[in-house]
Formats: structure tokens, sequence, C-alpha cells
């Protein structure tokens, strides 16, 4: 925890030192790990984890002892002592796993908006690729009409092209500043009044990572490892805990004593005026009959325990529910992403064919343009169906309490034979023909 905390900090220097040269620049971890020592609702749950310890040393001590005139020590309360001291601990332990599973959520909205971010960013330079194709294309067609080699219907056709996809380059850039306030957020970062934008920029790019995790072990590991299960678990011990307390109030309750006394006696025919001297004894306290309160209290923990063991069911299937959408959205985006790539191909070359043709006075503009479209819309689509992947992998960690690379089950050998694949997908999925002419 203390190593943690360190690095943290130094994290959080190394921002300030970068803010004050123009604003910090984070990779996705350094992104998670600022959201760990910022965001307020990690924050908060620290805080309770603190109140909690705190409760268990008031707890411990008021119980066990009370100095008052005289030291007492408790002999037997009929578990009432113990059971109080476990509770204390018990509600300990279950701020920390309330702590762990808000931290796993923050960490994968931070993975999620990292990625939306990237994703928006990647789509700006696909629509500015597009947008000025579109207009190569426009002053091309003005040429040649210019040359009388075209009517104005093409100049026409060019313009509707052009002024139809300026509209999706202004929603990606607005998507891209909306992702930058999303992340702003999650990183606790405050904005001053009237900022165009935010105070830090981001590193890296939209990336696919091939990962191949096996939905059992997923599963098994959700159910061992989820802190929101644990915590459960913890609730039924306190009401186990809070039931023996309860039924310790139709116990006998049997303290020893023992003090200095030092007082005066105001009839001389008792005593001496002045006496002092030590006190030891046995105090003994047994209620026969409290009206059944202690039964009614014995009864209530009885069905907040069963509340608790309902609790603890309903947790495990919605875990269990995360970790099978997660995984089937993982699936999902990887039959995407395998289609999309083979449809990018397809679209470069149905665009060949369509300057092919149109060279060869068999096609018309119309089938440039749309083929340059397509192109368009199939790397978009492609982009889209990386950053799903991604999700789905954030998902399914924060299902499983673990990491990403941790979830890797599948071969090697295959991750192998992919990643030089992957790389170049990877860096070429955001670049549309710069020209007509290029692919």
């Amino acid at each position: 925890m203390r190593l943690e905390l360190g690095a943290v900090f130094l994290l959080i220097t190394f921002a300030l030192s970068a803010s004050a040269e123009g604003g910090p620049t984070y990779t996705i971890e350094e992104a998670v790990a600022l959201a760990q020592a910022q965001n307020p609702e990690i924050a908060i749950a620290r805080k309770k984890v603190q109140a909690a310890r705190g409760g268990f040393i008031t707890r411990l001590r008021s119980e066990d002892y009370n100095a008052i005139l005289r030291v007492e020590q408790n002999l037997y309360t009929g578990g009432a002592v113990t059971s109080q001291v476990a509770i204390a601990r018990l509600n300990i332990e279950k701020q920390d796993y309330e702590f762990q599973e808000v931290a796993d959520r923050v960490t994968m909205d931070v993975r999620i908006a990292f990625n939306e971010l990237l994703l928006n960013r990647a789509k700006i330079r696909v629509r500015e690729n597009s947008v000025r194709v579109f207009e190569e294309e426009l002053k091309s067609q003005q040429e040649r009409l210019q040359a009388g080699l075209v009517g104005a219907l093409n100049v026409q056709r060019a313009e509707v092209a052009l002024a139809n996809e300026r509209p999706e380059l202004i929603n990606a850039q607005t998507q891209l500043k909306n992702s930058y306030l999303r992340v702003a957020e999650l990183l606790g970062t405050d904005l001053p009044p009237g900022a165009q934008q935010t105070p830090f920029e981001i590193a890296g790019e939209l990336q696919y990572h091939s990962r191949h995790p096996d939905l059992n072990e997923c599963l098994a590991r959700a159910d061992s490892n989820r802190p929101v299960i644990k915590s459960r678990e913890k609730d039924i011990e306190i009401e186990d805990q809070q039931y023996i307390l309860d039924r310790s109030e139709l116990r006998p309750h049997v303290r020893a004593f023992s003090g200095y006394e030092v007082y005066s006696e105001r009839d001389p025919d008792v005593g001496p005026e002045f006496n002092y001297g030590g006190v030891v004894g046995i105090n003994a306290t047994w209620n026969i009959f409290d009206g059944f309160a202690a039964k009614g209290r014995m009864q209530a923990a009885r069905a907040r325990r069963e509340a608790a063991v309902q609790a603890l069911a309903a947790a495990r299937r919605a875990v269990a529910s995360e970790v099978r959408s997660a995984f089937f959205d993982l699936e999902q985006a990887d039959r995407v992403l395998e289609t999309e790539t083979e449809n990018v191909q397809t679209a470069d070359q149905a665009l060949e064919s369509a300057k092919a043709n149109f060279g060869a006075g068999l096609g018309t503009q119309l089938d440039i343009l749309q083929a340059a479209s397509d192109v368009t819309r199939t790397r978009t689509t492609r982009l889209s169906a990386i950053y799903l992947h991604n999700v789905a992998i954030a998902r399914l960690a924060r299902a499983c309490a673990s990491s990403s690379e941790a979830l890797d089950f599948g071969s090697k050998l295959k991750n192998a034979k992919n990643e030089n694949r992957n790389a170049v997908q990877a860096s070429d999925v955001a670049h549309p023909p710069a020209k007509l002419s290029q692919r």
C-alpha cells in the first residue's frame, strides 16, 4: 500500500511539473494511477475505511476498560465484548472491500473513457482526410468543367459529397471535446472557468491487443476475487456476530474492579475523618426479564442475516452476468473486427476498380465518390470495433477483479502469429487514401 502511494505521489509531482510547462501528457496507465489518487469517489471510499478503523479503536477501548475512579475488567459478558470487537473488525474488512470495488470501477471507467478519447481523436483524422479527399475531388471536377471535359452535374455531386462530410467532422470534434471532459472528471481535474480545453493531453493511439480469455476461468476468478462478493460475505458474518451480541443481553455479565479511594468521613462515630485505601470487588448483573426486547433484537438479526444471504446470492448472479456480458461483447467485437478488416481491403479494391472504370469510360464519377465514402465508413467502423474490443476487455477485467493481461488464457503462439499483422492494421486503420488516386 505504501509503495502504491509513493508511486502516486511521484506521478502527481511529475504532473505538476509538467503542467508548469504547458500541461501534462498522460498515458493510460498514468491516467489510471492519477485517478486512484484524485478521483472523488475513491477519496470518499478511502475516508469510509478510515472511519471504520476509528470506530474499531473507540469501541475496543470503551468496552474493555473504563477508568474513571476505578478500573474494571470484564470477566464474563456472554460474548458481548468478543462480538463487538469482531463486528468492528469485520466492518473494517467490509469497507476495505467496498473501497477496492470502487477503485476497480473507477479504473474501468478511466480505461473506457481513455479509449473513447483515442477513438474520437482517430475519427477526426479519418474525417479530416475524407474532407480533404472530397475537396480535391471538387477542385478536380471544377478544372474539368472549365476544360469542357465534364458537365456541371459532376461539380454539383462533388459539392454535395463535401457538404455531407463536413458535419461528420464537426461531430467528431465535438465528441472529442466531450471525451476530454469525461476523462477530466474521472481524474478529479478542475477546469478553469471559460477554459477552451482541458489542462492536460493524452498519449497513445487506439490499438488492438489480442486477448483469449476462457469463460469458465473468468467466472471462477470473479467468484473468488470480486470485492463486492467478499463484502456481502462480511455482511453475513457481521449479522452472525450481532446475533451473539443481542443474545448476550439474556446472560449474566460479571466484572472485576479495583481502585484506590481517598475520602473523608463526616460521622466521627463511624471512623476517622480522613480515609484512604485500596478497593477490590466483583460486580454481576443479569436481566431476568426485559419485556422480550433482547429476543426481538435476535429475531431482527436473524432476518437481516437471511437478507444478507439473499444479497450474497444476488451479488454472485450479478457478477456472473457481468462476466458473461463482457465476454460476449468481446467475442462480438472480435468477429466484427475480423469482418471489417477484410471489408477495408474490399473497399480499397472497390475504389481502385471505380477509378479504373471511370478512366476507361465504363463508370461514372458517382461511383468514385461512393467508393471513397465506403473507404471512410469501413475504416471508421473498424476503429469502433477496436474500441469495443478494448471496452469489453476493461469490463471483463473489472468483472473478474483482475488485470487485462491476466485474462489472456489463449495460445501464445496464436498471439505471435497475429502480432505483426495487428501492428500494421493498428497504425494503418486511421488513414484513408490521401487522394482518390491513391490507396
